[in-house]
């Protein structure tokens, strides 16, 4: 999910400031999930080499060494279950969880050239773009750091000029993102601070890097499914003409009551609906390029600060996106999913999944349904958390927080 820049620059804007009502919030979303099934029949080979677990794969965990290779034959977490197993995991293992000390993790738009710099003096850090290009087939460090920034802000490369070599900007950021785990285990007092995290989430792209952070699947699955995910999301962009544009200074209400308006005069097909649910004030609107037409015709009447149109060629996070699903359930059937080590906050319902088979079939979801990202952030601070790091290029994150609370200390580690 792009969130823009330019749609965060109000942030700081007492103007805009409100007390959060949760029930509005949730009353005005979604979550209601579609029935994905997931085949397990799958051919790896029909995955485009699309392999399971090496035998020595990268993971990240508690070690003070950084990421660790581990032995396949013995489950990390005891927990956990492999594809295909037939044990059944409680899902509602973390329903009840605590949360002190968060590791938030940004989606597409906090990519910047340069990104990438601080990890070379770092040897676990500068490891992972090694491994990355391995798997990749480019040099993604070169494009972090030099850009050239279009490269970054493409969702996919065109074809003409970089003729297989696609999503450079996604697997960038997860990349990134882990890489400053290991400056932030590198710097002293840090291998606590990692330590001390007891859940973790991410924006859109980032519930992948959380997850990769949390046990649940390793380096290498976690970049080839995050490569595979935005290849698939934008050939399902690609089979249909849709748009994005944020909505800045309304609440939830408001934004859902601008997309029934601009829906009443657009065909079925055109319609439009919220898909990131960012923070009070900020909303991400979802659908065909007439609908958004249509929003953006009708947003001052409803006394909108401002739209932003975003760059992206795709309605993400919505129904549009179902084409996108048979390739991304058959790479998560293909993908030994373990229960995480701590709680990972889902961005399709808010909740912590522990079962690997329901995680699988939510991030599954993930690419049709609502963002549900102001909830994630509000459940978290209701719920006691008193420190936060976002690791990653970008503040994006750290603004959301601070809009939430002013109050709430978060720390961003850079890469």
């Amino acid at each position: 999910m792009l969130v823009s820049h330019q749609s965060l620059i109000w942030f700081n804007s007492p103007r805009f400031l409100r007390p959060f009502n949760l029930h509005s919030t949730m009353a005005s979303s979604s979550l209601v999930l579609p029935s994905v099934s997931l085949k397990h029949e799958v051919s790896i080979d029909a995955l485009d080499s699309y392999p399971l677990r090496s035998s020595s794969s990268l993971c990240f965990g508690a070690s003070k060494h950084g990421f660790r290779r581990l032995n396949l034959d013995k489950s990390r977490v005891s927990m956990s279950v492999s594809v295909g197993s037939t044990t059944a995991v409680d899902d509602a293992l973390f329903a009840d969880y605590k949360p002190t000390t968060a590791f938030l993790f940004p989606g597409q738009g906090a990519q910047a050239v340069g990104m990438g710099q601080e990890a070379q003096k770092v040897p676990a850090a500068a490891e992972l773009y090694n491994k990355a290009n391995e798997i990749l087939g480019f040099d993604i460090l070169d494009v972090c750091i030099n850009g050239p920034k279009e490269k970054l802000d493409s969702t996919v490369l065109s074809q003409a000029s970089f003729l297989g070599l696609f999503l450079m900007m996604r697997p960038a950021i997860y990349v990134t993102s882990l890489a400053a785990i290991e400056i932030l285990r590198a710097r002293d007092g840090g291998q606590q601070i990692i330590d001390s995290v007891d859940v973790t989430c991410g924006l859109s792209l980032g519930e992948y890097t959380a997850l990769a952070f949390a046990g649940a699947f390793s380096f290498e699955d976690g970049l080839k499914l995050v490569k595979l995910r935005g290849q698939a999301m934008q050939e399902a962009a690609d089979a249909s003409r849709g748009a994005m544009a944020s909505i800045i200074g309304l609440d939830s209400d408001k934004v859902q009551q601008l997309c029934d308006a601009a829906n009443e005069e657009v065909e079925e097909a055109e319609k439009v609906q919220i898909a990131n649910y960012l923070c009070t004030g900020n909303y991400a609107v979802s659908g065909g390029v007439k609908g958004i037409e249509a929003v953006e015709a009708k947003a001052k009447s409803f006394k909108a600060r401002m739209t932003v149109r975003l760059a992206v060629a795709g309605a993400f996070h919505t129904g549009f996106m179902s084409p996108a699903l048979s390739k991304l359930e058959s790479a998560l059937a293909a993908t030994q999913i373990r229960t995480p080590r701590i709680p990972v906050i889902s961005n399709v319902d808010a909740q912590p999944h522990s079962d690997p088979d329901t995680i699988k079939k939510i991030l599954a979801r993930q690419v049709t349904s609502p963002v549900q990202w102001e909830t994630t952030v509000k459940t978290l601070l209701s719920r006691g958390l008193g420190k936060s790091y976002e690791l990653g290029p970008g503040k994006v994150i750290a603004g959301i927080v601070k809009r939430m609370d002013k109050t709430s200390p978060i720390e961003n580690i850079m890469a």
